[in-house]
């Protein structure tokens, strides 16, 4: 067993590096290409091998060449079968984060809340590993209030942290009927960016596929580079729409994404990395891509 999983951990990693230097070079001819047709100097990166990048363009169609995503990898039999979501809370959690957690998954459909107990990360992944689970969230709490979330795609990665903040229970929203529990409809507002789309993609493969006629929808908008997490049910009144909140609400901001499944920790490697520091933090949009 761990031989297999070693294996296809290898594997999968050879996929991802081919897959990356096919994205590049995919991109230095489409550079290469709008250089041409404006009739402009060509970048300084691409003239020591603009001739044979226009020799290989020579034998390509405009809007041909397109790589398959490695994040696609990950995800290639999302759809299929529902996702199998576990949640679960760091150590000795408060009566507040467990409440969250268990209104956590009235929010995604066929999610099973785990208490943790004295389990160490090893063992809660390798369980959940053996069980076919496809997703491990771990809530995480600061003084009684949820403020980070881990979200762990299995069995490969990717692994994905966030700051959570602004959390709100279903019966502090108010106003409220009985939680529906139906998949909902995926809303990704402003999620357009090449971050933000792979954000999106950890995000929406939570949830297994809606029936048209689900009067439920789940918003992750993006603003400011924070996605705010929203639920809510709609009713058709004719030709009006009735929006009713029915919570819990929270933001999310990513500040870590690796490669690897998260007992690995630092051994796995770091996809992206939120940088504060730099000069242009507060310039740069990075979910969105304007």
């Amino acid at each position: 067993q761990l031989r297999r999983q070693a294996r296809e951990r290898r594997e999968y990693l050879q996929r991802r590096a081919q897959e990356e230097r096919l994205r590049r070079q995919q991109d230095k001819k489409e550079q290469l290409r709008q250089a041409l047709d404006e009739n402009r100097l060509l970048p300084t990166e691409l003239r020591h091998q603009a001739l044979a990048l226009q020799k290989e363009l020579q034998f390509e169609m405009p809007g041909e060449g397109g790589v398959t995503g490695s994040q696609d990898d990950e995800y290639r039999w999302a759809g299929l079968e529902a996702p199998k979501v576990m949640v679960t809370t760091s150590r000795d959690p408060s009566a507040r984060l467990r409440v969250f957690a268990k209104e956590l998954c009235l929010v995604i459909p066929g999610a099973r809340r785990l208490n943790r107990g004295r389990a160490e990360v090893g063992a809660l992944v390798s369980a959940c590993r053996a069980a076919g689970v496809t997703d491990l969230l771990v809530l995480h709490e600061t003084r009684g209030q949820p403020d980070g979330l881990v979200l762990c795609h299995l069995p490969h990665g990717p692994t994905a942290h966030f700051t959570l903040s602004g959390a709100v229970l279903r019966h502090e929203v108010g106003g409220l009927g009985g939680a529906p529990l139906g998949a909902p409809h995926i809303l990704l507002h402003r999620l357009d960016s090449t971050l933000g789309r792979r954000v999106g993609t950890i995000l929406k493969h939570l949830f297994p596929v809606p029936r048209p006629q689900t009067h439920r929808v789940v918003t992750f908008a993006n603003e400011d580079d924070v996605i705010l997490v929203r639920n809510h049910v709609y009713r058709c009144q004719g030709k009006t729409v009735e929006l009713e909140e029915v919570g819990p609400r929270f933001q999310l901001r990513p500040y870590l994404i690796r490669l690897g499944t998260l007992e690995q920790g630092d051994a796995a490697d770091v996809e992206w990395r939120w940088h504060p520091y730099t000069t242009t933090a507060s310039k740069r949009h990075l979910l969105s891509a304007s």
